[in-house]
């Protein structure tokens, strides 16, 4: 695999913007195609229509949960997680209960992430658990969650999803995504086994190089086509495909 190819195999094409239309998901679909990415991530009512316009291909698909705030109780988290697995999701990008890690009610976050752990394991998905570091702001917050997804089994710890927007004292919106502490931070913490994805805020192939160095396996990215297209004249090489 060489190096362009290594890079779209980092990326998680995200289709997620509340505005999106169905003609919006078979536009990123086809750039997720193109370019040969690790998958799609896509809102629950989109994973049967993506699974679809992706079979055949090398991107799998990804859906959300309890998303973007994390407020659903676990048995629609749940619910949705099964049904996503149905539709033909194999990776599934959960948001933990904000306000529940904030107050540190440990045992309930085991149990929802618990929960969603092990049926997307059911279905043979794998299961990503967002933090949402721009709410989750204390470092012993992040350790304390990195070790309860070592202990149940998450397979990704992921920053961010790209819609935390805190609301300062002028009441305008500000977002930071996905950090180098914060990487840095969930790589030290995490077990050997679990992987990170970096999300929120990366939007040059110079942000993706950097984080890749942090240790992250993923990239969540909606700038999936200028990063991909500045690697190729980077590196002088093309996507390969498997098939």
């Amino acid at each position: 695999m060489n190096k362009v190819t290594t890079i779209a195999k980092m990326i998680d094409h995200s289709i997620l913007h509340p505005t999106l239309t169905d003609d919006d998901l078979r536009r990123e679909c086809e750039v997720a195609k193109k370019y040969h990415v690790a998958s799609v991530c896509v809102k629950p009512y989109a994973v049967k229509m993506a699974a679809q316009l992706l079979s055949g291909c090398d991107v799998i698909v990804g859906c959300v949960i309890g998303f973007p705030a994390g407020n659903s109780v676990i048995a629609v988290k749940a619910f949705e997680t099964e049904t996503a697995c149905r539709d033909g999701a194999v990776e599934i990008d959960m948001v933990i209960n904000i306000g529940k890690a904030l107050q540190e009610d440990w045992n309930y976050i085991e149990e929802e992430i618990k929960t969603v752990v092990d049926i997307s394991h059911r279905y043979e998905a794998i299961t990503k658990v967002i933090f949402e570091t721009d709410f989750i702001t204390r470092d012993e917050h992040k350790i304390r969650l990195c070790e309860i997804c070592n202990k149940v089994g998450a397979d990704y710890v992921k920053t961010s999803t790209g819609f935390g927007f805190v609301k300062g004292e002028d009441g305008k919106f500000s977002y930071k995504g996905a950090t180098a502490h914060d990487l840095e931070l969930m790589r030290k913490y995490s077990a050997p086994a679990v992987k990170i994805k970096a999300a929120g805020g990366v939007r040059t192939l110079t942000d993706l190089l950097k984080f890749k160095e942090l240790g992250i396996s993923r990239c969540g990215a909606t700038a999936t086509i200028s990063m991909l297209e500045e690697a190729k004249k980077l590196y002088g090489e093309d996507i390969e495909t498997t098939l």
